[in-house]
């Protein structure tokens, strides 16, 4: 009797080079799909329109691979712990197999699955798929080995791993006989709702398609056309200088093992030392996502506070109404705010952005960075615990970065980044008929501000960094620059 299995979909939104499903493959071809609408995540308060309205997408895309492939992706809704084991019951299959991830609340749910499956006797199956190299996997040489925390070493070490290929696709599949059909729906099968239906609303374009083609057609572009410029093009928010693969690597909508050997091919086609530096920052950038999930797996504590001592009583202004200007783009800074109104009208921003953002509101505003964690969290299409908190906590000198405070100009990295205010105009249109120099430097006259409906700046910075340097002086001195234990 040919081997049932139940393949459990979470950031692996995609059929091909998803190594679990393959190795389900490698036993069976009698594989169902099934993915869980779990309340856990879309209840929380920090669940982003445009991602659930992106993973929706996403869903309907696989569901058509598996019909294709001749199986079905099952969808559920309720809490997995209770609703997996249920179906695997009245499916009766062999195994569940599914592939892991690193953040806190999902390894509490897969234990809770796990055990709640061996109960009843059902083979478990886990692997890794979403990172190149699995925690554990890139470990320091020293006498204890041990996970790195800081990114340099850890990419030197990355780097020199050789790199996985991407695995088969399964290509035909056993699906539902009819009695195991009507036994699904016994279990609560429902058809795949819209974003709106589960309360949702996200009306505006993408800033990628949903889905593994998509996401494939980008990758193709991007090396193709933008990734030899990449080292500096990624700087400029003006320009389509980055991959904006982030959703569908969120999500798995695409296979990281493809997206590395669509790098390590372009290496192959570069004709110059300029083009294979693009490459290998390209690469690098890869390496910190990776670091970032690594760190969550072995320290999951990052996931409610910061990494250093200095930051874990700091005493912040958190005043509401500065939140909120900077949370409307309103604060009178022309880059931060282009930025802001980027990520509320189109569920993403730049990179380079991000660090301005988290920096002003950290360092010249003395927010606490959790609040702009979490409204990160709830408007990015590509919102992810690890790159989110990681990058919050690099940009407010709280989490494992070894170099001194580091605060961003605004008006510098405006002159340096954005020189023509081509991206302050695109998303501060009420603007755009002032000079470039005052728009770069923010010396916009009161008059000119009035015209425009824009606000003076909230803040004197000189002011706001003066305080907080002597704020976070105080606190190193009483706490030290160690690790919150």
């Amino acid at each position: 009797m040919i081997d049932s299995i139940l393949f459990w979909h979470r950031r692996d939104l995609r059929i091909s080079d998803n190594f679990g499903l393959a190795r389900a493959f490698d036993r069976s071809s009698k594989i169902v799909g099934v993915f869980c609408l779990d309340p856990n995540i879309l209840q929380g308060n920090d669940v982003a329109p445009a991602r659930v309205a992106y993973m929706i997408g996403c869903l309907q895309e696989l569901q058509s691979a598996y019909r294709f492939a001749g199986s079905d992706l099952l969808v559920l809704q309720g809490k997995p712990e209770r609703i997996i084991p249920q179906l695997a019951r009245h499916l009766d299959v062999t195994a569940v197999y599914w592939n892991r991830d690193v953040e806190p609340y999902a390894q509490q749910r897969d234990r809770a699955v796990s055990n709640a499956l061996k109960e009843q006797g059902i083979e478990i199956q886990t692997f890794w798929d979403q990172l190149l190299h699995p925690p554990g996997e890139v470990l320091t040489g020293s006498s204890t080995i041990k996970p790195y925390t800081v990114y340099t070493p850890f990419w030197k070490n990355w780097i020199r791993q050789p790199k996985a290929s991407p695995v088969k696709t399964p290509n035909h599949l056993q699906g539902l006989t009819e009695d195991e059909r009507a036994a699904a729906e016994t279990v609560g099968e429902i058809a795949l709702p819209s974003a709106k239906d589960l309360g949702f609303v996200w009306d505006r374009p993408f800033v990628l398609e949903p889905g593994e083609d998509a996401a494939l057609a980008r990758l193709e572009t991007f090396c193709d056309r933008t990734l030899f410029d990449y080292q500096e093009q990624r700087h400029f928010p003006s320009l389509d200088g980055t991959s904006c693969l982030s959703p569908a690597l969120k999500f798995g909508a695409i296979g990281i093992r493809r997206v590395w050997q669509a790098g390590e091919n372009t290496w192959e086609r570069c004709r110059s030392d300029e083009a294979r530096d693009s490459v290998y920052t390209w690469q690098q950038e890869l390496a910190w996502r990776e670091f970032y999930q690594t760190v969550m797996y072995f320290f999951p504590e990052l996931a409610d506070g910061p990494y250093r001592n200095p930051w874990l009583n700091f005493p912040w202004d958190n005043d509401e109404n500065f939140f909120q200007a900077w949370r409307e783009g309103r604060t009178g800074y022309p880059i931060v705010d282009a930025a802001m109104r980027q990520l509320n009208e189109t569920g993403w921003m730049h990179n380079r952005c991000r660090m301005i953002v988290a920096s002003f509101l950290a360092k010249d505003l003395i927010i606490n960075w959790q609040w702009g964690e979490q409204y990160f969290m709830q408007k990015l299409i590509d919102g992810d615990l690890s790159s989110n908190n990681g990058g919050w906590q690099w940009s407010a000198s709280s989490g494992m970065d070894p170099k001194p405070l580091r605060i961003f100009n605004p008006v510098s990295q405006s002159k340096k980044y954005d020189p023509e205010a081509d991206y302050i105009r695109r998303w501060l249109p009420e603007l755009s008929s002032l000079d470039t120099k005052d728009l770069v430097t923010n010396d916009i006259l009161p008059a000119d501000r009035a015209v425009c409906n824009y606000p003076e700046p909230i803040v004197d910075r000189s002011v706001q960094q003066r305080k907080f340097k002597a704020l976070y002086a105080e606190q190193k001195t009483l706490y030290g620059n160690g690790r919150v234990q």
